[in-house]
């Protein structure tokens, strides 16, 4: 038995750890062309971006974990049976549970380890990677001078450049306007060509211009009495102009900030967050309760013993028709005034508590993907090996295709049931666990298929169950 478990462990540990990396990568590659046009022309040193890939990495765990072991154990049995190695093992008088038991174990232990990698690490690498997502978006482009477009990168200045070389330092046809502290266009400045490079550091944008004219338009001594105003022009063969590069530093966001999302907390951070939302929930509604209840009228109706409150209807009570007309018109309307008070009153506070509720409803989906995780490794390894023992097909051809369609399942149920938690259609335990709950039986049902030698995947079983029924048609 020993034997045949390290057959299996080995048979199993090399192609997740290769169907990890290749999924891994597919989810990279996907988030670079997500936010390639945010990325690529902005400046950023080459360990800004390994260290965004890196940190996306670590996110996309809980979507490669579960889709690596329903792949590779399918890989995994479907080699043993294409090998007909399942068959020696059946032979030597051992069942397919029994030699099921160590990759039930590593399975366990790969949930086990993906609970505290969701509630301790993935958090911080979350926390990480969304805070400097959301700097590396919001800087500026690193392409300072685009040709044919007035730029206002530079505050106080619009710049405009008819044309560039390939190096992109060579300027052609440059028109620099300068802004005055009210905003107001005085000083333009225009030369035939420059030449532009940085400081030392990248404190400053250097621009040399050369052949060209420069006008300033200034207010003379008695502006207020509308006299004349100065232009000034001179001519220069070269000049030069400091443009500073402070604000094209990507400047980091405190991380603190983002630490009140849900995806930025651990478990207990997410209970503590839940409850004290639920406590000012429940303040609200008493609070709520209390500001209508002065608003509210009602009649005493004597009972057996005690005097009961109950809402009656003022038109069956005949207090109405016992008023004259203007009393019943007056009645009516200040019933009508205070309706609309409680009406704007309960309006108001209600979308407060819709905001609230549904902030109650997506930390508390937090809570449970924390464990989803885990449950759909070991629900997936279900499906997988008994399907790799039944298909008898290893290698990346048909365990790919029947492992992205049954990841596909799990994925599209488990996003519908979070919508659905989060929208408030159904509860937070049932919308997160739908798709575990569906894909189990499944897994069990074939587990059993598998344990009995079915042939529920031999094409030719159905094959001649069609000509049969053909025949029996044409009989």
């Amino acid at each position: 038995m020993k034997k045949i478990h390290l057959l299996l462990l080995k048979s199993f540990i090399r192609p997740f750890v290769v169907t990890l990396f290749i999924v891994m990568f597919v989810l990279l590659m996907l988030f670079l062309f997500k936010y390639i046009d945010d990325l690529i022309g902005k400046g950023f040193a080459w360990y800004t971006i390994l260290e965004l890939m890196l940190y996306n990495s670590a996110t996309n765990v809980a979507m490669a974990l579960p889709l690596s072991v329903l792949l590779s154990t399918i890989m995994t049995y479907g080699a043993l049976g294409e090998n007909y190695e399942l068959v020696a093992i059946k032979a030597a008088g051992i069942s397919l549970r029994r030699a099921m038991y160590p990759m039930i174990v590593v399975v366990t232990t790969l949930s086990i380890a993906a609970f505290f990698f969701s509630d301790y690490m993935l958090p911080v690498a979350n926390l990480k990677y969304f805070s400097l997502l959301y700097d590396a978006r919001k800087q500026k482009s690193a392409d300072l001078l685009p040709a044919m477009v007035f730029s206002n990168s530079f505050p106080g200045y619009t710049i405009r450049v008819k044309s560039k070389d390939p190096d992109g330092q060579r300027l052609y046809g440059i028109m620099i306007y300068k802004k005055t502290a009210d905003g107001n266009n005085t000083t333009v400045t225009i030369a035939r060509e420059g030449t532009m490079f940085r400081t030392m550091g990248d404190k400053f944008l250097v621009l040399k211009l050369k052949d060209g004219v420069s006008y300033e338009e200034s207010p003379g001594e008695n502006a207020a009495y509308n006299y004349r105003q100065h232009l000034t022009r001179f001519r220069f063969k070269e000049t030069e102009q400091k443009f500073d590069l402070s604000s094209f530093k990507m400047a980091r966001t405190d991380e603190n900030e983002f630490k009140q999302a849900s995806q930025m907390m651990n478990l207990k951070q997410l209970k503590f967050f839940i409850d004290s939302v639920q406590r000012v929930v429940d303040v609200s509604i008493v609070t709520n309760y209390k500001l209508i209840t002065p608003y509210i009228k009602y009649f005493s109706i004597p009972a057996k013993s005690t005097t009961v409150k109950k809402f009656i209807p003022a038109d069956k009570t005949g207090v109405l028709k016992s008023m004259t007309l203007a009393d019943q018109s007056m009645a009516i309307s200040s019933a009508a005034s205070e309706v609309r008070s409680i009406k704007d009153v309960v309006k108001n506070r209600t979308e407060r508590y819709k905001s609230d509720s549904m902030t109650i409803r997506r930390y508390a989906s937090e809570v449970q993907k924390k464990f989803t995780l885990s449950a759909a490794c070991i629900a997936l390894f279900l499906i997988g090996a008994p399907l790799g023992a039944i298909i008898r097909k290893g290698g990346l051809g048909l365990p790919v295709v029947i492992s992205v369609i049954f990841f596909l399942i799990y994925y599209i149920i488990s996003t519908i049931g979070e919508k659905s938690v989060r929208a408030g259609n159904v509860s937070t335990f049932f919308g997160m666990w739908i798709a575990i709950i569906v894909l189990t039986p499944i897994g069990l049902f074939l587990s059993y298929k598998a344990a009995t030698d079915s042939a529920i995947f031999d094409v030719e079983l159905y094959k001649r169950a069609f000509n049969k029924l053909i025949r029996r048609k044409g009989n």
